[in-house]
């Protein structure tokens, strides 16, 4: 009877995440996703504690206790957070694994042989690697985003890099091999750890070479990787919810990583062993050097207002200057005028896929006048003004006309075919892919240098107090 019920509340919760996926797919229905994810992982808990089994209770509601203390504070970081806090995530994920691997061999090999099969040693072993490289993959991860001082975010490179990587994950193969036929020698306790220590050293090796503009794709990747070993995760322990929601983690990850190298015109292998994101310079000898022409606050402000279609850019840099509430206000001026505001969204803006959706979710700006990069392209020659607010790379038009460009054949947003385009930057360093962006320097884009906040705020007030400035 408490099978069938264990079981009948597990197809509950498994439909309850594909649903959450599903509602994930658009910003009108996303909170239901993350209420029908919450349910289901709450019923899976409750489902798995009352297994008669389970005998420690203090045990599990210490871990349950550990879980809030550490998941209320990362609740609350701030949005320009969320990337990085996605990959600790990831991380807790992929230690859980990890050691829910080990613990189950050691259990095992205490118990008899009979227990380490052959397929539960695949199981385990595909766990272990999963799990553990994905932990410290994550934690690099993690350490880019948060541009912590000892992780290096620009791409860690040194000769014969890729053949080493790959010589080390092929001698954990080969070790696991090893281990998965004669999974109880005297010997296979010390070949089992030198297999966590190598996926370990693995996750790092694998992580250094990228630099922050691939961040957003690897945090894909390392959601896929984390899926997987929860499938692992779910053969050994035989627990059909555990692999069809590491299924649907893997999947998704995998699915979403495919959009965004595809939203960067690259391929997984040029992600992962490509070292994109390298600063160049600029070549000074005898070339013309770039001048960028600069606007005032209220000459910008005149132009906007004599606007009748207006397209809003948003970038990482907005996400730092936490501007999109001033946004909303700008927004809400040039609706009043009767302008048309349009904001356009590319998928890879920001640190993580709907990154720019989320801020200007929070700031109540309808989802109605949210576009995506394909749809808005073909009007931008009908747009009076581009607002670049701190977009880099994703409006560079050197992604289309310079093929020696690290970004030649990225899809950008094509804000340089508008009639005019003002870009607000805090400062003239490149972005994520380390190189000048060839619309900051055309004839119809004016700068203006700042704060994105504290600009937009002065647009605001310039545009507020502007029924005398025609």
């Amino acid at each position: 009877m408490m099978y069938g019920i264990s079981q009948l509340a597990y197809l509950v919760a498994s439909a309850l995440f594909i649903f959450a996926l599903h509602w994930m797919n658009t910003p009108s229905t996303a909170r239901k996703g993350v209420y029908a994810g919450v349910a289901g992982t709450a019923i899976a808990v409750v489902v798995t504690w009352a297994d008669p089994a389970v005998i420690h209770h203090w045990w599990i509601v210490l871990a349950i206790v550990a879980g809030f203390v550490v998941g209320i504070p990362l609740a609350m970081v701030p949005l320009t957070a969320v990337p990085q806090r996605t990959a600790l995530s990831h991380a807790f994920g992929g230690l859980a694994a990890g050691l829910v691997g080990t613990a189950e061999y050691y259990l095992w090999l205490l118990e008899g042989p009979e227990h380490l099969t052959t397929f539960r040693m695949v199981a385990i072993i595909a766990e272990i690697i999963l799990g553990y490289l994905t932990f410290t993959g994550s934690l690099m991860a993690a350490g880019k985003l948060q541009e912590v001082k000892w992780v290096p975010q620009r791409p860690v490179t040194y000769p014969l890099q890729n053949l080493s990587n790959l010589s080390l994950f092929g001698v954990a193969l080969a070790l696991a091999v090893a281990l998965t036929l004669h999974p109880t020698a005297r010997w296979a306790p010390a070949l089992f750890g030198a297999i966590i220590v190598l996926a370990l050293l693995f996750g790092v090796l694998l992580i250094i070479p990228i630099g922050g503009a691939d961040m957003p794709t690897v945090i894909a990747i390392l959601n896929s990787y984390a899926g997987l070993s929860a499938v692992a995760m779910g053969f050994v322990l035989d627990n059909k919810l555990l692999i069809t929601a590491g299924a649907l983690d893997g999947s998704s990850g995998l699915i979403l990583a495919i959009i965004m190298c595809k939203a960067m015109n690259r391929s997984f292998t040029n992600v992962l062993f490509g070292a994109f994101g390298q600063v160049r310079q600029a070549a000074d000898e005898g070339g013309e050097r770039k001048v960028y022409k600069s606007e005032t606050v209220e000459g910008a402000a005149q132009v906007l207002e004599q606007a009748s279609f207006v397209v809003i850019i948003p970038g990482y840099g907005m996400a730092v200057a936490q501007a999109q509430h001033k946004v909303r206000e700008l927004y809400d001026q040039l609706k009043k005028r009767g302008i048309t505001v349009k904001f356009a969204i590319h998928p890879v803006a920001g640190r993580m896929p709907g990154h720019m959706n989320v801020l200007l979710a929070e700031a109540d700006i309808p989802y109605t006048d949210l576009v995506e990069m394909d749809e808005i392209n073909p009007d931008m020659p009908q747009v009076d003004v581009a607002l670049v607010v701190g977009a880099n790379d994703v409006v560079n038009p050197a992604a289309r006309t310079d093929k020696n460009s690290p970004i030649y054949g990225m899809p950008i947003i094509d804000a340089d075919k508008a009639r005019s385009v003002f870009a607000i930057k805090r400062s003239k360093n490149p972005g994520f892919a380390g190189i000048d962006n060839e619309l900051y320097f055309a004839d119809r884009t004016w700068m203006l240098f700042g704060d994105a906040k504290a600009v937009i705020g002065e647009l605001v007030k310039q545009l507020a107090g502007g029924s005398g400035m025609h």
